[in-house]
């Protein structure tokens, strides 16, 4: 497998499990707003490719037929192998930025608010109504051809839901629908990256990938336990996602292992 890597912290800890597993892999940087790289990568087998950075690489990966290139995800919130375990899925609200005036009342509410899909445009947080649309009229006040490529746009489907108390957090990768690496990283409100799950929430989780196979050759998995149990917060493009406390030797001798033979 040939990796392109964009240059930020979590791509050079992947380098060096790559320097490990005596992988090869080289250093770029994208041109802003038009995408291109820089150095332009000299790739013998477009059918090996792997791209690890922002997650508008997959518009390189597509145009330039790289496989896997940038593993795109389906929106978790529409897979319904998954939907009685969603933290978020029961009570949300789907609408586009354009639709939120009308449908939320300005009475300093709190709701998690996240793309539905993984794009990127806006990270998954908790905001008031005030700050919610406040962020929609910021951006409905611009023309859409204004609008810079990979931002909030007027037609971006959104999801928001009523906020959570969460006792903690882990994120799992998944590659060929096997848990490859694990790791913790919030307890309640503090951030702490350790590689351990709990029992528990290990079985949880492969159940979860069990419950819809093939879902994506490869992923990451954020699930979450509250005084209600075990759910699902969300599903991440693992070329993008931060590696926290990852295996990343194990994980990326797994990627490398899906190019084809």
């Amino acid at each position: 497998m040939q990796w392109i890597l964009q240059d930020f912290e979590d791509t050079a800890k992947l380098a060096l499990a790559l320097d490990r597993l005596g992988l090869p892999y080289s250093w770029h940087k994208v041109v802003p707003f038009v995408g291109d790289l820089v150095p332009e990568p000299v790739v013998p087998d477009p059918r090996a490719v792997v791209m690890f950075g922002a997650y508008t690489l997959w518009r390189y990966a597509a145009k330039h037929g790289f496989s896997p290139g940038v593993f795109k995800l389906r929106p978790f919130l529409h897979e319904a192998a998954w939907g009685a375990h969603l933290l978020n899925g029961p009570g949300a609200i789907v609408a586009t930025l354009a639709e939120l005036p009308g449908l939320l009342a300005d009475d300093g509410s709190l709701w998690f608010l996240r793309p539905v899909d993984d794009s990127k445009e806006l990270p998954g947080t908790v905001k008031s109504t005030d700050e919610i649309l406040k962020l929609a009229a910021n951006v409905l006040a611009l023309p859409p051809e204004d609008l810079p490529r990979g931002s909030l746009r007027h037609d971006t489907l959104l999801m928001l839901c009523p906020p959570h108390r969460i006792q903690k957090e882990w994120r799992v990768w998944v590659v060929n629908d096997r848990i490859i690496t694990v790791s913790v990283y919030k307890e309640g409100s503090r951030v702490v990256y350790r590689p351990e799950i709990d029992d528990d929430a290990r079985s949880f989780a492969q159940s979860l990938v069990a419950l819809n196979p093939a879902y994506s050759p490869a992923y990451v998995m954020d699930i979450c336990r509250t005084a209600d149990g075990l759910f699902l917060l969300e599903t991440n493009c693992i070329n993008t996602a931060g590696f926290y406390a990852a295996d990343l030797i194990a994980l990326a001798a797994a990627i490398d292992g899906l190019a084809p033979d």
